[in-house]
């Protein structure tokens, strides 16, 4: 295949003579750094490429031997969702704002099952409860923006399979999503594929998931693959050295901590002081949820606190909280020793030049409508950061270099990135007004694990120079392992678990930290395998009769 697009600029190929084949009952996986063209694949065998701007230039795509890249739009309708299902990276722009969860995900199974509403409802209730979403039929009435980052992704799962697909393309499907429910994401895919012969085109940067679930493994970059292999030779015997780099930037959690540079902050004082914080939102149909739920915490600076827990446990809305974007119900939140939650407009802006955030979701927290040099432009703008243009221009340029982007991106849109050169705007963005304080809020979720590793690297660089303070939220245990001095863990809006990042990864205490830990994928074929073979992680009560699914409870998941 060969597609090209056309942008601002000239004309680029996104991917450039690549061929593959995926049997009956295979999962293939396709790694590679973000823009490598990835998701453009997929997107191409779905024909969903945007048609003013990308085309498919040259090449083939047959499926079950009919040449699918030549059917109309019509054909392909008859083929998307029921035959070939798609899992989008990015949820909240996948799924319609102005309509309820529920009948979203109902629309797949009336439109290509046949089903009445009635039973099209009991359906999607039964795969809400499937993919670990709690409370499914309240879920079921909420919109997109009700839910969290995770739990959208699940929702995404959750209409993408329940057609029963013959192809499943995962295009990250569990990069939102903590371990635990990552795990049983995965186990649920392997179900569904071994009862159905389903092939899995699985696109992911996370090589745990790959060692685990891949039979081969296509490596690309810059639209090109440069290996492919099947998985056991790609992690023991790497030819290209681009694969053997992404192979060597790997964190993992059974390897002991590497430390990057020397910190002295023991003494310090807390530069952030949580007191009894809590959040209650209040639902439209009655009843409240406590998202935040009197938590205490301190970080001192130039320290890194990480703080894990599964989707929905909470630690989006602390992040907020200490910003100041969300108002918190009761306790307190200091910063440098001043309690902020009663700052006014003027003080909330001269707050926001010691503190700063990079959001989970580049998508939805970049203006779509600017271009990226007036987005990174404009804290500069508003805490008057430079005298001329010019000076404003070389800082924009200066921070896109740091971050590992070019300077002419400035003058391009966000919608012209990939996800993950999002990210790296939003960390720009973070870093234009030299903070003392930054919540990362899943900072990394989105970036390859080359580009993760680089990263990191800035932000502990950067705190080495400037004295920065990290509130690192993530689900990826293996790197909060390695970039965090101390460690939270989440569960249910409590904090349950606050350690030093070794003593907590070598002794847990509170069995749902030990879970976690237990769930996290190594990038070892060989101790993934161990893994299936000494089910650590079971899928019980599942059955398939009819094609249909049993009534499955949150409580059939088990871990042993």
């Amino acid at each position: 295949m060969v597609a090209k697009f056309q942008d601002y600029f000239d004309n680029y190929l996104a991917i450039n003579d690549i061929s593959f084949s995926v049997r009956k009952g295979e999962t293939l996986g396709i790694v590679g750094e973000s823009g490598s063209g990835k998701s453009v694949t997929a997107k191409t065998i779905m024909q969903l490429l945007p048609s003013q701007s990308a085309r498919l230039t040259a090449g083939l795509i047959e499926y079950e031997g009919k040449p699918i890249s030549t059917y109309n739009e019509k054909e392909m309708e008859q083929i998307r969702g029921r035959e070939i299902s798609m899992i989008f990276q990015d949820p909240m722009s996948s799924f319609n704002p102005t309509i309820k969860i529920g009948k979203q995900i109902d629309e797949m199974s009336i439109k290509h099952r046949k089903l009445s509403p009635e039973k099209a409802k009991l359906e999607t209730l039964n795969m809400l409860e499937l993919v670990g979403i709690s409370h499914p039929e309240e879920r079921y009435h909420q919109y997109p923006h009700e839910f969290s980052g995770g739990m959208l992704q699940r929702s995404m799962i959750a209409m993408a399979l329940i057609c029963r697909p013959k192809l499943l393309i995962a295009d990250e499907p569990t990069t939102a999503l903590d371990v635990r429910i990552q795990a049983q994401i995965l186990q649920l895919m392997k179900k569904l594929q071994e009862k159905f012969a389903m092939s899995i085109i699985l696109i992911t940067h996370d090589f745990g998931v790959v060692a685990g679930m891949c039979d081969r493994v296509v490596v690309m970059k810059d639209g090109e693959i440069v290996e492919e292999n099947d998985t056991l030779a790609i992690f023991n015997e790497p030819s290209h050295p681009y694969t053997q780099r992404l192979l060597q930037a790997l964190p993992r959690i059974d390897q002991p901590k590497t430390t990057h540079l020397p910190k002295q902050f023991n003494d310090n004082e807390p530069l952030v002081d949580v007191q009894r914080l809590e959040k209650v939102f209040q639902l439209k149909l009655g009843g409240a949820v406590r998202a935040v739920d009197q938590i205490n915490f301190n970080i001192r600076q130039g320290e890194t606190l990480g703080l894990v827990g599964e989707s929905g446990s909470g630690k989006s809305t602390t992040g907020r909280l200490l910003l100041q974007l969300q108002k918190a119900t009761d306790g307190e939140v200091l910063f440098e020793g001043m309690g902020i939650h009663h700052f006014k407009r003027k003080e909330l802006k001269v707050l926001r030049r010691d503190v700063q955030i990079i959001f989970q979701d580049p998508q939805a927290s970049l203006n779509p409508r600017m271009k990226v040099l007036d987005i990174i432009g404009q804290p500069l703008d508003i805490h008057k950061l430079y005298r001329t243009k010019k000076e404003r221009r070389e800082r924009v340029e200066e921070l896109l270099e740091l971050v590992g982007l070019e300077k002419d991106h400035a003058n391009r849109y966000p919608h012209e990135f990939s996800g993950g050169q999002q990210q790296r705007i939003g960390i720009a963005r973070a870093l234009a007004v030299k903070p003392k304080f930054i919540v990362c809020d899943e900072p990394l979720s989105a970036l390859d694990v080359s580009i993760q590793a680089q990263i990191v690297e800035l932000l502990q660089d950067l705190q080495q120079k400037l004295g920065l303070t990290y509130l690192f939220i993530a689900h990826d245990l293996a790197m909060v392992k390695h970039i965090c001095d101390r460690v939270a863990v989440m569960y249910d809006g409590k904090i349950i678990e606050l350690a030093d990042s070794d003593e907590l990864y070598s002794n847990p205490i509170h069995p749902y930290t030990k879970s976690l830990l237990e769930a996290v994928p190594v990038a070892d074929p060989t101790v993934e395998a161990e893994k299936i073979r000494n089910h650590n992680i079971k899928l019980q009560h599942y059955t398939f009769e009819k094609n249909e699914f049993e009534e499955i409870r949150p409580e059939h998941w088990v871990l042993v």
